[in-house]
C-alpha cells in the first residue's frame, strides 16, 4: 500500500485563520448615561467623585467599552478619566459602543500582526470560520499583507480563490 502524501502541507502555502485571532477574553461596558445630571449633562465634580469611589476591580482583566447610551454630549475628558482609572486593571478600555468592541480588538490584532514572516510567501486566508470574524477584517488584512506576499488566496488550501499575484 502506498503512503498517503499531504500535498497541501508540502505546497508551501502559509494559512492565516482569522478565527484564531478572536478575542475570547471577557468583555464588558460602562454606560455613562446614569451619571448624567437630569439625564442631560455631566457635572465634573460629581463625575470625579464617582471615578474616585467606583470599584474598578470588577473590570480586572476585561476589555471595557465606555460609552453613553443617551444622546447627551459627553466631554472627552470624562472618557479619559475612566481610562485612567482602568489603566492597570483592564486589558483594554476603549471609547466605543459595546457592539463595536470586538471589531476594534480585531483591528488591533491585524494592526499588530508582523508581516515580515510573509515576505514572498504564498498565503491563503482561510474562508471557513465559526462566524466570529467580522467582514471588515478580511479587507483590512489584505491591505496589511498584500505588499509582502507573492500571492494571496481566499478559501481552504484545497480549494482557493485567487485574490492577488505579485507581478514578475
Amino acid at each position: 500500500m502506498s503512503e498517503i502524501v499531504n500535498k497541501v502541507a508540502k505546497s508551501g502555502l502559509y494559512t492565516l485563520d482569522l478565527s484564531e485571532w478572536f478575542v475570547d477574553d471577557e468583555m464588558t461596558h460602562i454606560d455613562l448615561a446614569p451619571l448624567l445630571w437630569q439625564g442631560l449633562v455631566l457635572k465634573e465634580s460629581d463625575f470625579r467623585a464617582w471615578v474616585k469611589e467606583n470599584d474598578w476591580e470588577q473590570y480586572r482583566g476585561k476589555h471595557v467599552a465606555v460609552y453613553c447610551s443617551s444622546d447627551a454630549i459627553i466631554p472627552l475628558w470624562a472618557y479619559m478619566l475612566v481610562s485612567s482609572a482602568l489603566v492597570d486593571i483592564a486589558k483594554n478600555c476603549i471609547n466605543c459602543a459595546p457592539d463595536q468592541l470586538s471589531d476594534i480588538l480585531y483591528a488591533q490584532k491585524i494592526t499588530a500582526f508582523d508581516v515580515d514572516s510573509l515576505e514572498d510567501a504564498r498565503v491563503v486566508i482561510k474562508g471557513c470560520n465559526d462566524g466570529n470574524v467580522p467582514d471588515f477584517a478580511y479587507g483590512m488584512l489584505v491591505s496589511k499583507i498584500q505588499s509582502q506576499v507573492k500571492s494571496l488566496m481566499f478559501g481552504e488550501p484545497c480549494s482557493t480563490v485567487p485574490v492577488y499575484k505579485k507581478k514578475k
